[in-house]
């Protein structure tokens, strides 16, 4: 395979099966046939998606929401792994006491420590622009969900500010001078998993689920009547499906 990574090189395709199966079939078929149900692992993956499904109806994707493990902490920008040994907690944090909703979302305070908090309340956030050679990181001064922020960054810059490398940059922390805000940064925790057992964080939501709940036993859909956003399903519904064919 080389050296290049499942989001820098096209090992793989995506394969678009018109065939109404569950979800569970759906991963059994693209298993004996292929390689698995597809993965996602940034929004080039997406767009090659939303191309093989040609704008067809709701298509199960491989990520699933099963009720026996535990909420995984992830970075929203592709490619950067999150490190337990490797944090930045405020005293006491997280505390995850956002009852009944649970605190899924990280915010930073003043000091560029961290927090977690519900993610459907509205915050300023912190966007990172790659592209961008004079300021990579932008304090966007609008009130949105987690999700929406994520939204956001992505269609107008690169991604919310994401891992350590970012957090400590001394431009961050002249951006942050300017605020009294404890604004919303890159960092979230679910317990979805790929069918394939990639560790991938990219996710798609649709944006009215930022309350959704988790563990919850039900299935990923691609809507393609909503930009190719994902929402989540009863995964005995039963819905067209895309495999993949790669090399890992």
């Amino acid at each position: 395979m080389g050296q290049c990574c499942f989001s820098d090189c096209q090992l793989y395709e995506y394969l678009y099966i018109k065939e109404d199966k569950t979800w569970t079939e759906a991963q059994q078929y693209c298993r004996e046939k292929h390689t698995d149900l597809a993965t996602v692992s940034n929004m080039r993956d997406m767009k090659r998606l939303n191309i093989s499904a040609g704008g067809q109806r709701d298509v199960w994707i491989g990520l699933y929401d099963p009720k026996d493990v535990n909420r995984t902490w992830y970075w929203s920008l592709p490619g950067v792994e999150f490190n337990e040994s490797e944090t930045n907690w405020n005293t006491g944090e997280p505390t995850d006491k956002g009852n009944p909703v649970s605190e899924n979302c990280g915010f930073l305070y003043k000091n560029l420590t961290w927090a977690d908090t519900g993610c459907q309340h509205k915050r300023y956030f912190l966007c990172y622009d790659e592209t961008n050679k004079t300021q990579k990181y932008h304090l966007i001064r609008e009130m949105k969900t987690w999700q929406e922020a994520q939204s956001y960054c992505r269609e107008n810059h690169t991604d919310l500010i994401s891992g350590l490398k970012q957090l400590q940059d001394e431009e961050l922390k002249n951006v942050m001078k300017s605020t009294d805000q404890e604004p919303y940064f890159g960092l979230f925790r679910d317990t979805w998993r790929w069918s394939d057992g990639s560790s991938f964080s990219f996710r798609h939501w649709k944006n009215d689920l930022n309350n959704q709940q988790y563990n919850s036993d039900q299935c990923a859909a691609s809507a393609f009547n909503d930009e190719g956003r994902w929402k989540n399903d009863s995964c005995d519904q039963k819905k067209p499906f895309i495999c993949y064919n790669g090399d890992f």
